[in-house]
């Protein structure tokens, strides 16, 4: 069965790419989501909703169940598939991000939320700005990141986090039984979404938690052990 890895926001399927090395598996994808260093289909609003469609839509071709792995948004939508679509999933990792009740988004999703005050945020920006904010937070590849950033993902982002005020509650699996094998993974110092949140999402979904030393990127600071961990999950459910 096919891995399937999913980014996260601000960033593209090369985020990925020392995992991916330190995996070593041949049939293991990065894919792109729409806007994010990849075209926008016609017609594609840049929702939560289609971006959970299109993804469901990707692993659905591959004709078998997926190994899915996900960071940040990319593990939302991942968690959104596992939840409603389980036969296209054997085995699920969720990154930083979680959908298990209400939560607070942090400051600059509130302000990208915001209409007009999203705007003027985006239009500061520019790889100057972008670069060094990421490499301040952790970012393993600022300037390639920084490098993506474009008009295109810009308002793709304002669209998708304006679809998601209230995901919490939208996603939230209530009762529902996940009868995939989960793994929850964590920056330990997480400035964005705290370990605490976490430790929620792991209990609710009957998932394993292991914390990252590290911030919000702490499974690409740690390739060898991301993989590592990637690697016992799968063995353990095979």
């Amino acid at each position: 069965m096919p891995a399937v890895f999913v980014h996260g926001v601000p960033d593209t399927a090369e985020l990925w790419d020392g995992v991916l090395a330190e995996v070593g598996r041949d049939d293991a994808v990065a894919v792109r989501l729409p806007g994010f260093g990849a075209p926008i289909p016609d017609g594609f609003s840049c929702t939560k909703e289609e971006y959970a469609g299109w993804l469901a839509d990707q692993l659905r071709a591959l004709g078998e169940p997926v190994d899915l792995v996900s960071h940040d948004w990319g593990a939302l939508i991942a968690q959104r598939v596992a939840t409603t679509t389980p036969n296209l999933v054997r085995t699920y990792m969720l990154a930083d991000s979680g959908a298990v009740g209400p939560f607070k988004w942090h400051e600059l999703a509130q302000q990208w939320q915001t209409p007009e005050i999203g705007e003027q945020v985006m239009e500061m920006m520019t790889p100057d700005l972008v670069e060094p904010v990421m490499r301040d937070n952790g970012h393993p590849d600022p300037a390639t990141c920084a490098a993506h950033v474009d008009d295109t993902m810009k308002q793709s982002i304002l669209l998708l986090y304006r679809s998601a005020v209230d995901v919490g509650a939208e996603w939230d699996p209530g009762e529902q039984d996940i009868d995939r094998p989960g793994l929850i993974l964590w920056g330990r110092d997480d400035p964005f979404a705290k370990a605490e949140r976490g430790e929620a999402v792991a209990a609710r979904l009957k998932a394993s938690l292991q914390l990252i030393d590290g911030g919000h990127w702490a499974i690409f600071e740690h390739p060898a052990e991301t993989a590592r961990l990637l690697t016992e999950h799968w063995a353990s459910a095979a």
